[in-house]
């Protein structure tokens, strides 16, 4: 990601086909799927079935799984080989899938515990999620599973990042939560979102697609898409109909 230019293989093989091989410990090679292009300010929602590799993508970025080829590239610069919170300092911000709030402290607590200054302070994140300034008491053993996503992401976003890494934030909560919370991500401006999730899109700008056989698809247009398009296994001939073209086959 390099200032007012465009961001490509954020995770990839050099030479710009492909994507990287990553495991952990004595994990088997898993493949995850090309890094997108991405404007500083923009947005890419990464889209498939479980076991694509879009969670993989996530934590490669992040360094959380050992790098067996291809590189991760910040800036014009290779932290392939640099620790996760060394990536965290360099602006990178990761919500995680499995939320990970501390339990014994507040939401509070939570918030400032790694805050950095920048924009997103208590009051501008208690503006973005109202209900967690109601709950800025609590422990965070003590919310529901939706205000436990908000807390992840306005920890994130306390740490001012340049890009902000979004592991299935909608998933498993209730409908009119998620459609809280979707509107709420359309108001993280400032920053660039990568958006991992199964079927949709929760904000406008590319998506790019992987289906069960390894296709990578990603569409001609930018904008949300509906559940139903990311239902089926496509071939080019269906991706096209969707409003997609082939960016990588396996």
């Amino acid at each position: 990601l390099r200032p007012g230019q465009r961001a490509r293989d954020l995770a990839g093989k050099e030479g710009g086909r492909g994507g990287v091989g990553a495991g952990g410990g004595e994990a088997q090679e898993e493949e995850a799927p090309p890094g997108g292009e991405v404007d500083e300010r923009g947005s890419l929602a990464v889209l498939g079935r479980n076991g694509v590799g879009k969670s993989t993508l996530l934590l490669t970025i992040m360094g959380y799984t050992n790098l067996m080829r291809g590189s991760v590239r910040w800036k014009g610069q290779d932290i392939s080989r640099l620790a996760s919170h060394r990536r965290a300092q360099l602006g990178i911000g990761w919500v995680a899938q499995e939320r990970e709030v501390f339990p014994s402290l507040s939401v509070e607590e939570n918030l400032t515990v790694a805050a950095r200054p920048g924009r997103w302070t208590l009051k501008e994140v208690f503006h973005l999620f109202p209900r967690l300034e109601e709950r800025k008491g609590n422990m965070g053993n003590q919310l529901s599973g939706g205000e436990q996503q908000m807390l992840a992401i306005a920890r994130a976003l306390m740490t001012n990042p340049a890009l902000l890494l979004l592991d299935e934030p909608l998933e498993g909560l209730a409908p009119i939560i998620v459609e809280e919370l979707a509107a709420s991500l359309k108001n993280l401006d400032g920053m660039a979102t990568v958006l991992v999730e199964q079927h949709t899109a929760a904000e406008d700008g590319e998506v790019v697609a992987i289906t069960s056989e390894g296709a990578t698809f990603r569409s001609v247009e930018n904008g949300p898409r509906e559940r139903e398009e990311f239902e089926v296994d496509w071939d080019d001939e269906a991706a096209e109909k969707h409003g997609y073209e082939t960016f990588m086959l396996k």
